[in-house]
């Protein structure tokens, strides 16, 4: 069941702070024997907050053996792996601090970014205090930007992608909804708030589509996946307010195994 207003409240404001994490950490590399040179770009949905299990290396990135890019890696044996997503990541980290692996001799490449940029932790944030009002605009303001600024970003991250890799085949992977409507939470956030939140991360979905099918990249749409195991469906693959409090609103090892993984698999 949803935590209560209540109980939410008391880590709202913590949640605003993790979730905001950026960090350049290093690139984590197997050398195989065979399949594409692979590079995991993005934010948290990619490195695997959420689904414990945090490589002691990846430092704030939080980067885990149970995050979609290594479970493929594990299975597929790519000639090399390089995992460089980082929880908190905006397009200008991925710009600054992601993109060394990649060379001319890269095959595979996923990414997932953008949520930050439009003001994930702040729409989150907002939307589990009391006060429906705020909540909706902060939402509006997210749709804003993402209508108006965040296909710019988008398209800065891609380019610089196919200048370094320019024969890759990439995989750009969307969000989930989080939340299933009239569900099992009897408290907690307004059915008008939760509908909100699943329509900005439709919008969020369809403009990340749209800039990656102008670039040639295949867009990876995760919510039919997830459908079923939103937050409020009894076996949500999605963690609530939970502690560690950054792992709040992320996969957890099953959205993960069961929703990222299949949804790259058939993409990539």
């Amino acid at each position: 069941m949803k935590l209560s207003r209540l109980t939410a409240a008391v880590g709202a404001l913590a949640v605003g702070a993790v979730l905001a994490l950026t960090g350049a950490g290093t690139a984590h590399a197997t050398e195989n024997s065979a399949g594409p040179a692979y590079v995991a770009l993005g934010d948290s949905y990619s490195s695997g907050v959420g689904a414990g299990s945090y490589d002691s290396s990846s430092g704030g990135c939080k980067r885990s053996t149970k995050a979609y890019p290594a479970l493929w890696a594990a299975s597929h044996s790519p000639s090399s792996f390089n995992f460089t997503a980082c929880s908190g990541a905006k397009t200008a980290d991925v710009l600054n601090s992601q993109l060394g692996p990649l060379n001319s001799g890269t095959g595979l490449v996923s990414v997932s970014i953008g949520g930050n940029d439009a003001g994930f932790a702040d729409v989150m944030t907002t939307c589990v205090l009391p006060g429906e009002s705020a909540c909706l605009n902060k939402i509006a303001s997210a749709r804003a930007f993402a209508q108006s600024t965040l296909p710019g970003r988008l398209d800065q991250v891609y380019n610089a992608i196919s200048a370094k890799s320019p024969s890759a085949h990439v995989v750009v992977l969307g969000y989930p909804r989080f939340y299933k409507l009239n569900g099992s939470c009897l408290l907690g956030l307004s059915e008008n708030e939760r509908a909100a939140i699943n329509g900005a991360a439709d919008l969020l979905n369809s403009i990340t589509a749209k800039r990656a099918a102008d670039h040639g990249f295949t867009f990876a749409d995760v919510t039919s996946r997830f459908t079923g195991h939103e937050i409020c469906s009894g076996s949500a693959w999605l963690n609530s307010v939970t502690w560690p409090i950054d792992d709040s609103y992320h996969p957890n090892a099953a959205g993960q195994s069961g929703g990222y993984l299949p949804a790259f698999s058939a993409a990539a």
